[in-house]
């Protein structure tokens, strides 16, 4: 094979890898937000959101725009990760990305490296195209009451107000390309066939079974949640709003409530016509003006059933910890077991605690009066990220310990225990 016909084939490995990624990405965006109905809006802007969702996922960031001409002011603010569309992406490219090297044993440096510059390449390509996609504006008809205040305010606003959507292009391709090399780098590392340069291997066998062992943890865990969800669509009715939660942000809610099962907090508040969909439960905790305190103690104040987020956190866990041991060399000890996992817990709840933070705020004020009731509204939670790693450290070490001795008498790599 000649220089040329390799390069070739190298390109078409890294388009494969983009194009499964960001194929996954327009499929789950688009059934979310048909399930949402948002495939409703007007001027033919579906594609436009579509795009938009893409962008965020892809660790993109959205302006959210708006105006109310001469009268009025606005203030618009959306962060949100869909992470169904973040996971299936990632998950698309990882494989795509991997299937290529699948039969080697070694690879050096700069094979490696080419390969994952020329899928960044493409991917920020890709991801420019779709940011220059997700623009549009809509026009927003006020219902204020039937008092003549609020009638001469109406007047004035009608065909007024504006809220729309633009992709920030450098912030897009800045995260963007972290979220593409974070994903490639994750491949490599939960891969136990994919091939490393020889001044690595040594390196593989601590951190690739902890890595898998997370990712195993973050799928069981969107698992439990898309069986909960199928249920409550099936059992409670509102089934098109529950799939929209499970198309675009079913681990948003599955990863929050396994940090919630170890003892972890986010703090937050819901203010206005605006909420969070799925569970019910969380609007009301923090549903109020003041930011409330969102932990497992808040949770079973509303219902106790909140309670089984601690067990179903620890057998989770422990299942991972099982895995991981196993993947390991006989040789490892038990102390290495409980360190592996707890660095590697608590760097995962590092990485949760950012991607479920939520932010979304919409305002509307009148001649510098004040917002406007029923068109303004806050939806907040964020973490406590360093006390949620302290917690996922302490958790990680004892179930790597247990993981180790129930894997103690499993057939494994290497040379026999004592």
């Amino acid at each position: 094979m000649t220089g040329a016909q390799r390069a070739a084939y190298d390109w078409r490995d890294a388009l494969v890898a983009v194009v499964a990624g960001f194929l996954a990405m327009i499929v789950f965006a688009s059934l979310g937000l048909w399930a949402a109905g948002a495939a409703d809006l007007p001027d033919g802007s579906f594609p436009s959101v579509v795009a938009a969702v893409v962008v965020m996922a892809a660790g993109g960031s959205v302006d959210v725009t708006g105006g109310a001409g001469p009268f009025a002011g606005t203030e618009a603010e959306l962060t949100a990760m869909p992470l169904t569309v973040t996971l299936a992406g990632a998950l698309a490219t990882g494989i795509a990305f991997l299937r290529p090297l699948r039969h080697r044993a070694i690879a050096s440096t700069g094979e490696l490296l080419a390969r994952i510059a020329r899928t960044t390449l493409l991917w920020l390509a890709a991801l420019v195209g779709a940011a220059a996609l997700a623009r549009h504006t809509f026009g927003i008809t006020p219902d204020l009451g039937q008092d003549p205040a609020s009638e001469f305010f109406g007047e004035l606003l009608e065909d007024a107000i504006t809220v729309g959507f633009e992709a920030d292009m450098g912030p897009t391709v800045l995260f963007g390309l972290l979220w593409i090399l974070g994903v490639l780098a994750m491949a490599l590392l939960v891969s136990r066939t994919a091939p490393l340069p020889a001044r690595f291997v040594r390196y593989q066998e601590p951190v690739r079974p902890a890595a898998f062992a997370m990712l195993l943890l973050l799928l069981a865990c969107t698992v439990v949640g898309l069986v909960i969800g199928l249920v409550v669509a099936a059992t409670r009715g509102h089934p098109a709003e529950t799939f929209a939660v499970i198309l675009l942000g079913l681990p948003n809610v599955s990863w929050l409530a396994l940090g919630l099962g170890i003892g972890a907090s986010w703090e937050g508040k819901v203010d206005g016509p605006f909420g969070l969909p799925m569970p019910h439960i969380l609007d009301q905790v923090l549903r109020g003006r003041e930011n409330t305190t969102l932990d497992l103690n808040a949770l079973t104040s509303y219902d106790q059933r909140a309670w089984w987020l601690v067990p179903i956190a620890a057998v989770l866990l422990l299942a991972a910890a099982f895995v991981m041991a196993v993947r390991s060399p006989a040789r490892m000890r038990l102390w290495q077991h409980a360190l592996h996992l707890g660095v590697a817990f608590a760097l995962t709840l590092l990485v949760i605690g950012p991607v479920t933070r939520i932010s979304a705020r919409y305002g509307l004020s009148l001649l510098g009066i004040g917002d406007i009731e029923g068109l303004g509204g806050e939806v907040l939670l964020r973490p406590h990220p360093w006390a949620a790693a302290g917690l996922a450290l302490l958790w990680g070490l004892v179930a790597g310990f247990l993981g180790g001795l129930l894997a103690w008498r499993v057939r494994r790599r290497g040379e026999v225990q004592d």
